[in-house]
């Protein structure tokens, strides 16, 4: 019988807290003693707090410090504006913690597919933690990376639709604990699979064992859900090889399936005769996968197989041309899906360069997510941007299955990647490839909100009310038909007086009090009211 340390050790301290507890209650009453027996009462809870999970020390980003007195909001760089018909992408430029706060203001429940590529924290020059790149020696690394990464995996998780999928890009350095804050965030229930990334084609030599791998972690909030609308992925040659075309079928190559299922059904269990008079039937705990009725039509169509001899148990006939696809696994390897060699080289044909970001992924890896867990009309999120790969995937995409799949990446501007590479290589892209896909480059900024009251600032965020709107919308809003914003009197008159009949949706301002005839009219036409600030901020209105 095992015995659990770790309770005993718990007990113990628990007792002799009790203990002093006790002591401390027969002593005479007052400030001091209150205080004591509610630090013991402390102690106590913490000792009876978690037994098995993530656990770190908590470290608190200057984000943290900013978003704790102030807003964030959006305000867009008109001139960064790309108008290309198709649909509404959007860019943040910004910490990606203020921009994930914003989001879910606008697409709570909204997405249909998130990936992100975090940093690795190799120790080196890849993850800064408030202004300081965090050194293999820092003794604080991994709580600091954890600290980072965990309330973004939890906005994550609120974004996501309930059928949604996130994908994480990741390697050997924080593999274990990412599974960690994956598994309290989602539920363990919720891990889908850890894909196995072949990132190189040759052999790494620096190391003991050279590194040749990365990986990709995937987690559903119904992982039932997505088995059932997850896509096949196209058959690789290598897959292929086993279809083949001895007989010069006109029909092309072809492979021999086994005709039987596991199981007894009575109606499935009747005997076959081969061409040379053998009889067969299913071996024993097996039937046939068909009806007769079924297998007679195969017969008489050719699609039945007896083996070279034609004396073997029977084998239906399926032509490589009939495929679909196969079930995705979890090993990927370059030749399917790329390596880093072939990224760096896509990033410098659209940029001439590639020393402003070391680390892109490649654009087929990106697709191959895409294939897999994206509908042709999916809302993709990716809030560690960097290059821009997921952005250029989901327009490749779009272009060759006719899809109309939008993209909001997120990403910060140090060292001008978000301007000079993310947006960048999207607008070359799309002037390159022709895509029909429009751009809108948003900047996050931040309106103070500490000790002043929500009216004294709500006039400031209707100032930016206009990007939340399109964001929300996945509009621009100039020469919108469907949605208004009105912030005067005079314009919700004119409104009224003038509604379109494509008109959906109205933001009005909080300090617009329509009259009878004019509720009356918005009301005849359907119109759904939102009052804002107050409908992205209504957190605030509250606190």
């Amino acid at each position: 019988m095992s015995t659990n340390i770790s309770k005993q050790k718990r007990d113990d301290l628990l007792h002799k807290i009790q203990e002093i507890r006790t002591y401390i209650s027969t002593a005479e009453q007052d400030d001091n003693t209150a205080c004591l027996l509610s630090y013991l009462s402390d102690l106590a809870k913490d000792v009876n707090g978690k037994k098995y999970g993530l656990v770190f020390e908590e470290h608190r980003e200057e984000i943290d410090e900013v978003l704790a007195t102030h807003t964030p909001v959006l305000t867009e760089d008109r001139d960064l504006f790309i108008e290309n018909g198709g649909q509404m992408n959007c860019l943040i430029e910004g910490d990606n913690l203020a921009s994930l706060k914003l989001l879910e203001k606008t697409h709570k429940g909204k997405i249909d597919l998130i990936y992100i590529d975090p940093p690795y924290n190799r120790g080196g020059n890849d993850f800064r933690y408030d202004d300081n790149y965090v050194e293999k020696q820092d003794s604080f690394r991994h709580s600091k990376w954890l600290s980072f990464i965990k309330p973004r995996i939890e906005y994550a998780y609120k974004l996501l639709k309930n059928d949604g999928v996130i994908f994480i890009s990741i390697d050997d350095f924080e593999i274990g604990a990412l599974r960690l804050v994956c598994d309290e965030v989602f539920g363990e229930s919720s891990f889908v699979c850890n894909i196995v990334w072949q990132k190189r084609y040759s052999r790494e030599n620096r190391e003991a064992i050279g590194d040749a791998h990365e990986y990709v972690l995937v987690y559903s909030k119904d992982k039932v859900g997505f088995k059932e609308k997850r896509h096949l992925v196209p058959m690789s040659e290598e897959q292929a090889k086993i279809y083949k075309n001895p007989n010069n079928d006109p029909k092309g190559r072809w492979r021999a399936v086994p005709m039987t299922a596991q199981g007894y059904r009575p109606n499935q269990m009747y005997p076959i005769v081969d061409p040379k008079g053998g009889v067969h039937y299913p071996p024993e705990g097996r039937c046939w996968s068909t009806l007769e009725t079924e297998y007679k039509k195969l017969l008489a169509q050719g699609r039945i197989y007896f083996g070279k001899n034609n004396d073997s148990q029977p084998n239906t006939i399926r032509y490589l041309s009939e495929v679909e696809g196969v079930v995705p696994w979890t090993w990927w390897n370059n030749e399917d899906v790329g390596h880093t060699d072939e990224a760096k080289k896509e990033l410098y044909a659209i940029l001439g360069k590639t020393n402003s970001f070391e680390t892109p992924k490649p654009v087929r890896l990106i697709k191959r997510i895409l294939e897999i867990a994206s509908e042709k009309d999916a809302l993709i999120l990716d809030f560690f941007a960097g290059s821009g790969t997921t952005g250029q995937a989901v327009m490749k995409m779009n272009a060759e299955d006719g899809g109309n799949r939008r993209f909001i990446l997120c990403t910060n501007n140090e060292n001008n990647i978000c301007r000079e590479v993310t947006y960048e290589r999207i607008r070359r892209v799309i002037k390159k490839e022709g895509y029909g896909a429009s751009l809108k480059y948003y900047k996050v900024d931040y309106i103070p909100i500490d000790e002043r009251m929500y009216y004294e600032y709500a006039d400031e965020l209707l100032l930016h009310i206009r990007e939340l709107v399109e964001l929300e919308n996945g509009i621009n809003f100039n020469g919108n038909d469907e949605i208004a914003i009105i912030l005067t009197d005079e314009e919700l008159a004119a409104f009224t007086e003038n509604i379109g009949a494509k008109c959906r949706k109205l933001y009005m301002g909080h300090d617009i009090l329509p009259d009878e005839e004019q509720q009356a009219i918005i009301a005849e036409h359907g119109i759904e009211i939102n009052i804002i600030p107050d409908y992205y901020y209504r957190d605030l209105q509250e606190s």
